[in-house]
């Protein structure tokens, strides 16, 4: 989702919860090209939004293995009729190989060779023009349906960057803070396949064991995996802010 949707979403989430008539006043980041700004300002609450990927560097990882295998489960038809899933290990797929190549000979290899497999798991290393392995799973017992998935990879890197991309967004909120207004951080994950709240609240709080970055009233959670029901979760006394910070 667009940054503004998340936030229009937002303020009217708490205008249905005892924030009667909030509206978005105006988008500062949008107006002041001089200076680094914060995004909406919305009755008495400065708000600024952020997306904290689940792995370092998700986006640009996931539209590199899009690249090479996105779309496939529809164009191609596996014959004998088979469920076929295809698991890569998560960094398989890097700069400096020929993806459109490599699409194409698994193509040929789904479509000629799959049919000899046996069922069961294999893992498959020798196919021509595919510089990796492949966790490969065949049932002939199952309804057809090819998919492509990843490995989830060890990754610890998670409370680190919060802190450096928090901290960012902290120092832009602050000058509000000082003119009087409630500054909300609005952090956002739409993996809904590695994230839930709880464990984004756990490296939150790893990141900023003493309490809500300076600059910070209120942090609240946008969980947008499910675009048309997105779910916001208020952490602010859960990591440590007042009842008053959590109210106003």
């Amino acid at each position: 989702m667009k940054d503004c949707e998340v936030i229009e979403a937002f303020v009217e989430f708490l205008r249905a919860r005892g924030h009667s008539g909030l509206r978005i006043d105006s988008w500062p980041e949008k107006t002041n090209h001089e200076s680094p700004e914060i995004d909406a300002i919305a009755g008495a609450f400065a708000i600024e939004h952020t997306s904290v990927d689940t792995l370092a560097n998700q986006r640009r990882d996931a539209d590199w293995f899009t690249q090479v295998v996105g779309g496939l489960e529809t164009e191609l038809a596996i014959s004998p009729a088979c469920r076929l899933a295809i698991t890569l290990e998560y960094h398989a797929v890097r700069p400096g190989q020929d993806w459109p190549a490599i699409r194409r000979a698994l193509k040929v290899w789904i479509t000629h060779v799959v049919s000899v497999l046996a069922d069961g798991r294999h893992v498959v290393e020798d196919i021509r023009g595919v510089p990796f392995r492949l966790h490969v799973t065949k049932a002939s017992d199952r309804p057809p349906r090819l998919s492509f998935a990843r490995y989830e990879p060890v990754d610890d890197t998670l409370s680190a960057r919060i802190r450096l991309q928090f901290d960012r967004k902290a120092h832009k909120l602050a000058k509000y803070q000082g003119a009087g207004k409630t500054t909300v951080l609005l952090v956002e994950n739409a993996d809904i396949a590695l994230m839930n709240a709880q464990k984004m609240l756990d490296a939150i709080r790893r990141a900023y064991p003493n309490g809500l970055p300076i600059g910070v009233d209120r942090l609240w959670y946008a969980d947008t995996a499910i675009p048309d029901d997105i779910d916001f979760d208020d952490f602010t006394i859960m990591l440590g802010g007042s009842a008053a910070q959590q109210h106003g």
